[in-house]
């Protein structure tokens, strides 16, 4: 299958309400680092995330979204992922979508890492039949052992992330995005997860990472497109 992008006048704003105070007000402007903020109706104020974005992906383009933070990135892969819907234009993809995003996305912490991975992997589009093939592999994957039969508030940070993980790579996506924020938990795992990403990689028809790091883009990257306050503001091949 060959995977496409296609984004068409593009717009994602949030409204803000109880932003009648003045303090409030010079708060959010002198702390926001991106996108376009405007008075709206009432007592609220609108933050344009993105800015009328136009662009066309195409199978095998390998893309790192840069610019400064509050540019616009994570706001444009979680589009793409279907999380975040356009206040006005038009998305449509070509393949099935994978996401590393943030790792609390869709986690119960009451339950279970075993029915974490059974409710995050029915989120993720598989079916019972589908989890129950992969369970073992999921749960040895997270290096969890016993805890992964424990509630998921008992875990550390790492452990939590280290779940999220291994859920969240258990299918081979046409089409895959990562924030680079996402954590793993300590060195060795993270160096697994290297491995397992390199290997999504190699069978994405598409892929788009948001980063800081210009090394990650030389590696793994052919395009880069810069965001700055909502907007494309260049789009460049390596």
């Amino acid at each position: 299958m060959d995977t496409h992008i296609s984004i068409r006048d593009l717009s994602v704003e949030f409204r803000v309400y109880g932003a009648h105070g003045r303090s409030l007000k010079r708060r959010i402007f002198s702390q926001m680092s991106g996108g376009e903020v405007s008075a709206g109706e009432g007592d609220s104020i609108t933050v344009k995330a993105l800015n009328h974005i136009d662009l066309e992906l195409s199978h095998g383009d390998r893309v790192g979204l840069i610019g400064h933070n509050g540019s616009g990135k994570s706001t444009l892969l979680r589009v793409i992922a279907g999380i975040y819907k356009p206040t006005t234009g038009s998305i449509r993809t070509t393949g099935t979508v994978g996401a590393l995003l943030d790792p609390a996305s869709g986690m119960d912490v009451e339950a279970t890492g075993i029915e974490n991975i059974y409710l995050s992997g029915y989120m993720l589009g598989m079916t019972k039949a589908e989890i129950d093939r992969r369970l073992d592999d999921i749960s040895e994957f997270t290096g969890l052992g016993n805890f992964i039969y424990l509630p998921v508030k008992t875990y550390s940070a790492g452990m939590y992330a280290r779940l999220a993980f291994a859920i969240s790579t258990s299918i081979n996506p046409d089409i895959l995005i990562i924030d680079e924020g996402i954590g793993a938990g300590d060195d060795a795992f993270m160096e697994r997860a290297r491995k397992r990403t390199e290997e999504m990689l190699a069978t994405s028809g598409i892929f788009v990472i948001a980063t800081h790091d210009q090394n990650l883009i030389k590696s793994f990257c052919n395009r880069t497109i810069r965001l700055e306050s909502g907007n494309i503001v260049g789009i460049d091949s390596i």
